[in-house]
């Protein structure tokens, strides 16, 4: 019995070390998973610019196949379903709202200046969507009455940002720029409208001036939920 234990632990020794992948099959590895990520990563891209032109629900693995120049079967192995493409669409979508309303507005000191900073952000990147679409806008009529992981994806990333622009207000208020007594979310829902309304009537139906009366707008309800300033002193 000893001497069978000690033949199989010799065999072990002598496999073990081919087991181990070279450092060339490593770099070959690294360099195999960097490429699907940039073939993924293109593949999200022209799926953003069709999701903007035909909607969420146009895509498909087909669509894409044929404006990215890939096989059918060589999309769906980075996705596996139409449902997990239109989610990854989403996902990068808000990641890229983060990235370019939020993040840059978390620079401005807490507050009036803060909160005045995501709008602008936001007015900055809706002059865009103007021409382009918006993912969450159009997403919205799509899937507002369809349950599933699609419209789960929607419905937080949505939930996510106004929960940002309603600490945006809380911090505003603690920090005496609006009233004490102000409802957050009011304030919110009331920027929110002003965003929507201006997708409607600039993009819809090419209103004039629209962007301007969303400015006045918001400039309003910083008017009416401001603080009062402080009474003069002798």
């Amino acid at each position: 019995m000893p001497d069978d234990v000690s033949s199989a632990n010799r065999t072990r020794r002598r496999v073990a070390p081919s087991a181990q992948p070279s450092p060339r099959s490593k770099a070959l590895g690294v360099r195999a998973l960097q490429k699907g990520q940039q073939t993924k990563l293109a593949i999200i891209e022209a799926a953003l610019g069709l999701s903007s032109q035909i909607g969420l629900e146009g895509l498909s693995i087909g669509v894409l196949a044929e404006v990215t120049q890939m096989s059918k079967s060589g999309v769906f192995a980075h996705f596996g379903s139409r449902e997990e493409l239109q989610i990854s669409v989403i996902r990068e979508y808000f990641h890229r709202f983060e990235q370019e309303v939020f993040y840059p507005a978390l620079q401005a000191p807490r507050g009036l200046p803060r909160l005045r900073a995501l709008f602008d952000n936001w007015m900055k990147r809706v002059t865009v969507e103007l021409q382009s679409g918006c993912i969450f806008i159009s997403g919205a009529v799509e899937f507002d009455d369809r349950a599933g992981p699609v419209r789960d994806a929607l419905a937080h990333s949505v939930q996510t940002w106004l929960q940002a622009l309603d600490r945006a207000v809380v911090q505003a208020r603690d920090c005496g720029h609006l009233r004490a007594d102000v409802d957050p979310h009011q304030v919110g829902f009331e920027i929110h409208g002003l965003i929507l309304a201006l997708h409607y009537e600039a993009r819809f139906l090419k209103t004039p001036g629209s962007i301007e009366r969303a400015n006045r707008g918001f400039n309003n309800i910083l008017a009416r939920f401001g603080a009062a300033p402080p009474p003069n002193t002798p």
